[in-house]
């Protein structure tokens, strides 16, 4: 248990504190250096959107675990449903013998995806699974073998996910030849403009790219299996697609017999006020494609499919630990307090941010822009309003003196500050969050 119960910050020691600064050395001694760390946080335990570190040190979560933990840390129903099916059957394998939790989770996953037309689900461990999967039933229903991605896309880090990522060139330098037959295109960003102009125009300009470029000189769309896109870029800056761009683009995937697969690995589990960003703008994917909100922290994917569509056969894919009793255990009582209380709560509380920060632009000449939808919230920060020349250093400046002022926050894209906390957070959190952030940016401006 934390030392002091508090939905607040308090820190005790200057950061990081010793027993934090051990454990730091013997992680550069031993653990793999592709991980990323913003900051020297270690933490020991966490309650709701809070979590203390080894020092005692007690911070504000608006990173959430990466967007993982919807309804915070160690949510009570959420343990003891973890708790009572750790001591029931740990392990036998889903995908060789029957588990009524699994068939449960499945139903309600079902129930929940977008349309009318009945749906199938694969359990696999973790969201690059869920797309390596999406990838390979796109393939095994079209009988085609092309595939569609976006600049700024992440869809994970294994091979054929790797394939379709293009958020940074380092995630896939020295991994050699990727998977063949990926393409990318350009992501409708209505900040910036397709390649840099025309914001307002952004959704027309990336439809004409697809079919008057893509389709006409680089690929025949009768070739391409899928479409793969996230309604809301996770590490691309999160960048929300607009509704008639998703409903454009469902339209063509429609007239070309190409499956539209939805990417809501960040985006899904009610964080945007709904249960998929997807449902924004009223369309129906073929595939989606879910993770990390899904089981409150345990390793669970879910790649939920059209039946129609779902037809491939016994042994065609499979995974050992994909729909482990603990976790789906844990993802029932994820769902049932999300539908309970926490979808709601995302919306309003994402509507409380919005408001409170609508004077940023005005107020803060280093903010460019204020987007997003429930508690997935993007700031991008630039050095001109004007020019909307990018900023990341001043960026990853803020995120590093957050951390010092008890506020856990992560970049996204080149030059955003995501904000992405627990789906329970309150307005006392929030004020808070935005008060340190408005003071950390007042601050960095004046020393410019």
């Amino acid at each position: 248990m934390q030392a002091i119960e508090t939905k607040l910050p308090h820190l005790i020691t200057t950061l990081p504190g010793p027993k934090a600064q051990q454990i730091v050395k013997l992680d550069s001694e031993f653990v793999s250096p592709s991980y990323t760390r913003d900051y020297p946080l270690v933490a020991k335990t966490g309650r709701g959107a809070t979590i203390e570190d080894v020092d005692g040190n007690i911070f504000l979560d608006f990173a959430a675990g990466s967007a993982v933990v919807a309804t915070g840390h160690c949510h009570p129903e959420v343990v003891t449903a973890i708790q009572k099916q750790a001591s029931e059957l740990i392990h036998m394998s889903g995908t060789d013998f029957y588990y009524p939790n699994l068939v449960e989770l499945a139903e309600k996953l079902a129930s929940i995806a977008p349309g009318k037309e009945p749906k199938r689900v694969y359990f696999g461990n973790s969201g690059a699974e869920a797309v390596e999967a999406a990838i390979k039933l796109a393939k095994y229903h079209t009988k085609r073998d092309k595939l569609v991605a976006f600049h700024g896309a992440f869809h994970g880090r294994t091979i054929g996910a790797l394939s379709l990522t293009a958020s940074r060139a380092i995630q896939r330098k020295g991994f050699g030849t990727l998977l063949s037959g990926v393409f990318h295109m350009p992501y409708p960003d209505t900040y910036r403009g397709t390649y840099g102009v025309r914001p307002e125009t952004a959704s027309a300009d990336c439809l004409s790219y697809l079919e008057n470029e893509l389709f006409r000189r680089r690929v025949d769309p009768e070739e391409v299996a899928g479409i793969f896109i996230e309604p809301i870029q996770g590490e691309g800056g999160y960048l929300p697609a607009p509704a008639e761009f998703l409903q454009g683009l469902q339209r063509i995937c429609r007239r070309y017999g190409i499956m539209l697969v939805m990417d809501e690995v960040q985006s899904g589990m009610g964080r945007t006020g709904r249960w998929w960003a997807c449902d924004h703008a009223g369309v129906e994917p073929d595939i989606i494609c879910t993770a990390k909100g899904i089981a409150s922290g345990m390793p669970l994917s879910a790649m939920i499919a059209r039946a129609s569509v779902m037809d491939w056969k016994p042994g065609a894919h499979a995974s050992t630990f994909g729909g482990n009793p603990v976790c789906i255990a844990a993802s029932l009582a994820t769902i049932r307090l999300i539908e309970k209380q926490y979808k709601a709560n995302a919306a309003r509380m994402g509507e409380f941010i919005m408001r409170k920060t609508a004077d940023w632009r005005e107020k803060h000449k280093i903010v460019g822009d204020i987007r997003g939808r429930g508690l997935m919230i993007g700031i991008e920060f630039v050095r001109d309003q004007k020019t909307k020349e990018k900023a990341p250093e001043l960026r990853n400046l803020i995120v590093e003196r957050s951390f010092h002022k008890g506020l856990l926050v992560l970049g996204s894209g080149d030059t955003t500050l995501r904000l992405c906390p627990p789906l329970l957070i309150d307005e006392e959190q929030a004020e808070f969050a935005l008060r340190t952030l408005d003071g950390v940016i007042s601050e960095i401006e004046r020393e410019m």
